[in-house]
This record gives C-alpha cells, sequence and structure tokens, in this order.
C-alpha cells in the first residue's frame, strides 16, 4: 500500500503543498528518492536511518520508493526530513495512515532524531488556514505557527516524540501566545531641525504611499528624514502584518513576533541587482530588499551611485507592486509595494547648490551624475524636494514630533481608506489608484482640472505625470479636510513634483 503526508515547499513568498507518498516493496535493500529532489533533499536518506536508531525505531530492511509530488516541481532544502520518515513510517506500520495523511509535517531531522527549525513556517500555516489540516512544526518553530489563526498547530522535539502523537499515545507541545508587536523603536521626528519643506514631502508621502527624492549637500539631514518616515505609517493590519512577518521568516529574519510596524529597507549603493530586487543562480530565488520592504520604505542613498541595471529594475515594482523574476529553471512573483525614497547630492562633489556653494566638478561630471536616474524613473517619482542648510533661526524653532504628524497622517488615510471603501474598489491609498479609473470616476474639481490640463497642453507633465499630480492632489486634500482636489491642491501637488530631477539643473 502507499502510505502519505503531507508537507509544503515555499515558491517565492508563498507555500505549495507537497504530497510525500512511499511504498516499502520487494527487492534489493535501499531507498530511492524522486521528484526533482536537490543534493539536500538526498542527503536526508542518511540522517533519516540514522535519527530511526536514535528513536528506537527499526529501518526497513527492503526497498523503498519515496515519490514528492507534483513530480515537475522542484524540491529543495532540508525541511522535507520529517514528512519523508512520517511516510516510511505509515508504510511500515509504525504510525496509522490515516494520521498521517492527514497531517502536515514540517522539519529538519538531526542525526540524533532531534527535530529542527525550517525557514517558511508562517507561510505554510497561512496556506493551510480553513483547511482543517494539522500542522506539526519543530518546537522552536511553533511560536512562528502560532501567528496564524484558525489552523491547528503542534510542536514536536524529535522524532520518537512525532511517532507518539502520531499514534495518539502523547499530545504535542501547545504554543504561547503570540506577542503583539514586533519591530525597533524608529527615531522621532522632532529630531530633525528646519527643513520645513522636506518634513511636509515626508508626511504626504506618508499619507498617500507616495514616493520621495531629496537632493542636498551632505550633511543636510537627508537620511535623517528617510529613517523616520516608518515612524509615519499607521501600523500594519492583521493581514498585513502576517504578509510581512511571512516574508521575513522565509528570508531568514525571524523576529518572534507579527511584524506590525512598517519595515524598512536601506541597501548599500555597492548591492547587486539580485540583493535588491531578488533573484540568484541555480534556480533558488531569493528574496530582495524591494520585497523586504513591502508594505513599508525602501531608502536609496546615494541613489546616482546604484548600477543602472539596479535602478531601471525598480520600473517594474513602482509601477505594479510585485517584481517579476525568471531564470531558466526558476520563476516567481514577489510582492513589492513600497514608498521609495530617494537621497543624492547635487553633484559628485555634493556642493553644487545652496548659497555657499562651490562645485568643483566639471559640467561633464555633472551631466553624467545627473543621467544615473533615467527620465522612466524620476517620471514615477511623486515628490521631489532640495534640501539646503537651515538657517539659524529654523535650528532655534521646536519642530513637530512623531506622532503629532502621523496623527494627521493617520487621519488622511482613514479618509482614504473610507472614500475608495464606499466605491468598493480594492485599493486604500491614494498612490495605489490606477490613473484611468482616477481621472474617470474621481477627477479634480473645475479649477483644478483646468492647471493640470495647462501643463499637459505645455508638455510640461507627461501623461503618467499628471495622474501622480492627481493623487498628491488627493492626498492633499486628505490632508485638509476636504471633499475634492482643489487649484491649489493640484498646484502645491505640481510644485512638489518639479518639472525635471532637481540636481539636474
Amino acid at each position: 500500500m502507499v502510505a502519505r503526508c503531507r508537507t509544503s515547499v515555499i515558491e517565492g513568498v508563498r507555500a505549495r503543498s507537497i504530497t510525500v507518498e512511499t511504498v516499502v516493496g520487494a527487492g534489493l535493500p535501499g531507498i530511492t528518492l524522486v521528484g526533482l529532489v536537490d543534493t539536500a533533499v538526498r542527503e536526508a536518506r542518511e540522517r533519516i536511518r540514522t535519527a530511526f536508531d536514535h528513536a528506537g525505531l527499526e529501518w526497513p530492511r527492503t526497498k523503498i520508493t519515496v515519490a514528492l509530488l507534483p513530480a515537475s516541481l522542484p524540491k529543495r532544502g532540508s525541511g522535507f526530513d520529517a514528512a519523508i520518515a512520517v511516510s516510511i513510517l505509515a508504510a511500515e506500520g509504525h504510525v496509522p495512515m490515516d494520521r498521517a495523511a492527514s497531517a502536515c509535517v514540517l522539519g529538519e531531522l538531526g542525526l540524533d532524531g532531534r527535530m529542527h527549525p525550517v525557514r517558511g513556517v508562517i507561510a505554510a500555516a497561512l496556506a493551510l488556514r480553513g483547511t482543517g489540516v494539522r500542522l506539526l512544526v519543530p518546537s522552536e518553530s511553533l511560536g512562528q505557527a502560532a501567528l496564524v489563526s484558525g489552523v491547528d498547530v503542534g510542536g514536536v522535539r524529535d522524532l520518537a516524540h512525532l511517532v507518539r502523537v502520531l499514534r495518539g499515545e502523547a499530545p504535542a507541545e501547545d504554543a504561547e501566545p503570540a506577542p503583539a508587536v514586533g519591530g525597533s523603536r524608529v527615531p522621532d521626528l522632532s529630531d530633525v531641525r528646519g527643513q520645513s519643506e522636506a518634513r511636509r514631502a515626508l508626511e504626504i508621502c506618508a499619507a498617500g504611499g507616495h514616493h520621495l527624492a531629496m537632493v542636498g549637500v551632505p550633511g543636510v539631514g537627508k537620511t535623517l528624514l528617510a529613517e523616520r518616515l516608518p515612524g509615519l505609517l499607521p501600523a500594519l493590519d492583521d493581514d498585513a502584518a502576517l504578509e510581512v512577518t511571512s516574508i521575513w521568516s522565509i528570508a531568514g529574519h525571524e523576529r518572534g513576533a507579527v511584524v506590525r510596524q512598517a519595515p524598512f529597507q536601506a541597501p548599500h549603493h555597492t548591492a547587486s541587482a539580485a540583493a535588491v530586487l531578488g533573484g540568484g543562480q541555480g534556480g533558488r530565488l531569493r528574496i530582495g530588499a524591494v520585497t523586504l520592504a513591502h508594505r513599508g520604505v525602501l531608502f536609496m542613498d546615494e541613489a546616482p551611485e546604484f548600477s543602472r541595471t539596479v535602478l531601471d529594475g525598480l520600473r517594474e515594482p513602482l509601477e505594479s507592486g510585485e517584481v517579476r523574476l525568471a531564470r531558466a529553471d526558476a520563476q516567481a512573483v514577489l510582492p513589492a509595494r513600497f514608498s521609495l525614497v530617494l537621497a543624492a547630492n547635487p553633484c559628485p562633489c555634493g556642493h553644487g547648490i545652496g548659497m555657499d556653494a562651490h562645485c568643483t566638478c566639471s559640467p561633464l561630471q555633472r551631466r553624467r551624475y545627473a543621467t544615473k536616474l533615467s527620465g522612466p524613473i524620476l517620471d514615477r517619482i511623486d515628490c521631489r524636494v532640495v534640501l539646503e542648510r537651515p538657517s539659524l533661526a529654523e535650528l532655534g524653532e521646536e519642530p513637530e514630533t512623531t506622532g503629532a504628524v502621523a496623527d494627521r497622517v493617520r487621519q488622511a488615510r482613514d479618509r482614504a481608506g473610507a472614500r475608495w471603501m464606499s466605491a468598493d474598489v480594492p485599493w486604500r491609498v491614494n498612490a495605489d489608484i490606477p490613473g484611468p479609473w482616477l481621472r474617470r470616476h474621481y477627477p479634480a474639481n473645475d479649477a483644478g482640472a483646468k492647471i493640470l490640463r495647462g501643463a499637459l497642453s505645455r508638455t510640461t507633465l507627461s501623461l503618467r505625470g499628471a495622474d501622480r499630480v492627481l493623487r498628491v492632489a488627493w492626498t492633499l486634500a486628505d490632508l485638509d479636510g476636504s471633499a475634492r482636489p482643489g487649484a491649489d491642491h493640484v498646484a502645491t501637488a505640481m510644485v512638489l513634483r518639479g518639472s525635471e530631477a532637481p540636481w539636474a539643473a
């Protein structure tokens, strides 16, 4: 008879069910694993055999054939060990076949039989939610799996304990209540003195989920402002929090709690395209910074210093909210909906603007530096601001705290969410609304529409740029509590956007 057990494999950031089938029959003693398995899965034979001995279980002295289905799907990693062991035990009659077939088992087996944690436990739990299938995981991974409600989750310490649980002779370990909040402390916006225009742009981007570019001399506060943007964003709701937590778990960044705080990623300008966008070699697609920043902020300091491949690779996620990876033997679609913050110096020497500008760059150097950011990338940036050194009077002013600004952001997001919910559309922030739909159903008032038409007729804006101006105008209206964007909102959005990259002047 064929014995079965369930497990899962990660595809991108989601788990896919895998059925492990085992037949023990006549033939020379040995074990054969089929189903596009890699070296780590093939090496499971020795780990499982030795784990049997330490658990006091007799290894079958006959031919064992194990198939991991679907056979056309590549299987990688050591997370299949426990499920393979369970299917062999079921085929030998050591555990009931029905109990083995109705359980999903994840875990790597040590030579002493202990269950070691693997990545993707949260994704597996999300895939099983509402199915009634019981999920058995290593004790160390139990806290992660228990973050997902609606799933029967149990923890096991070793192979012997797993066998007793499946026989009904011992209970699985119960999970402790999951922490409600995960994340580190975000620095306060009151640390930034002056820069009122940039602070206002930061608030607008937080309220509407827009993208921001900041240009200024070194030390003027670009990084300080970007690092404080996550603190202005509302806490993630339940579904978004589980999605982000699952992504970080798959990437190997376990936090031990549901991630409620908007994530923040700041890759170095020497990072490769695979590190920023995701990818890799050998069929193993790794999660990049754009996916780790999903539902949060991606900050690219010294933006013109990034490679052109990385910068141009941002076009698709900025427009669609996802990144599509394709390799010869693997492909995936990863979520990447984030607020992009670019920071740059005005020129290679960094002193090309301001009252005390003393640039030492040649015109050719400035031109090469400015053209590192292509027109299509700049066209996707909603707000562009130039930062100069604040005056002594501005340094003496008491700035607003993160809490005060975040409260206005929350109110604006609530207004936008209620509006889009009443319109029965899936979007909740202004930056996500498709331009054609927004123009057709929620245009600016007559005065605001006249300003947009004038800019289009003068070719000051592209069609995409006009859509983005309208989105920012809606965010300004939400911050002001207005029912519809007017001329002031549209004009302000156009000023924030600018006619070209400020460092190209």
